[in-house]
């Protein structure tokens, strides 16, 4: 039984404040494909939960799956995983930036190339329509940006923060990632994001800016059985 709305915060966030997203089967729930990979069921003990993913994706279709412990079915084709850290900012208050901009969708071929040459995770054409998105530009160029993505009740995830390999070093980061906070305690959520468990400069930043690690978590892609 879950101890956290965390634990499966991707069914939480499509079966709560983002539940005009959800695409729904029975008890699966996904992003639309061009906003997010990611899916969820309500339980993944559950095999008929399974099934609902399956009718809800298709054969052969690929989703991404989050959680602690990912107990699939041997039928589904385990495509690539990995594990990060989940942290929570529950002290973190952060501060505005009045340099930082929001971007939206005019912002996207940017947004994309900026995410191609960091790697910071899923980004996809309508990802910016989950709000929150915010940049910094440089000579007019868009070099950091950062915003939000899964949305459970009370917490709002903190996402695509990446920064131009040109320009590193300068704090960037830091400050949309506190800008970004500012605008989900303006909201009165609470702050988390995942980061990869072998990224120990950006653990180390995180903590540095209050973030706490909550649990070891991760992610696979599979593959619906045919």
């Amino acid at each position: 039984m879950e101890s956290h709305v965390l634990d499966n915060s991707v069914w939480k966030a499509l079966s709560g404040p983002q539940a005009d997203l959800a695409e729904v089967y029975g008890r699966a729930r996904r992003f639309p494909i061009d906003i997010s990979p990611f899916a969820a069921i309500a339980d993944q003990d559950d095999v008929e939960c399974w099934k609902d993913l399956a009718n809800l994706v298709g054969p052969g279709g690929t989703v991404v799956l989050t959680g602690r412990e990912l107990n699939v079915p041997e039928s589904w084709e385990k495509l690539g995983g990995g594990f990060g850290k989940q942290m929570i900012g529950e002290a973190v208050l952060g501060q505005p930036d009045e340099e930082a901009i929001e971007l939206g969708p005019e912002d996207v071929p940017e947004m994309l190339n900026l995410v191609a040459r960091t790697e910071p995770g899923p980004f996809l054409h309508r990802t910016v329509e989950l709000g929150g998105y915010l940049g910094l530009r440089i000579n007019g160029d868009l070099v950091a940006m950062a915003g939000r993505r899964i949305h459970p009740p009370g917490w709002i995830e903190i996402s695509a923060v990446c920064t131009d390999p040109a320009h590193q070093g300068k704090g960037l980061a830091r400050r949309l990632v506190n800008a970004v906070v500012a605008g989900i305690r303006a909201d009165g959520d609470i702050p988390f994001l995942h980061v990869a468990e072998t990224n120990e400069n950006a653990i180390r930043l995180y903590e540095k800016m209050g973030f706490t690690i909550r649990t070891r978590g991760g992610f696979q892609a599979l593959n619906v059985p045919n």
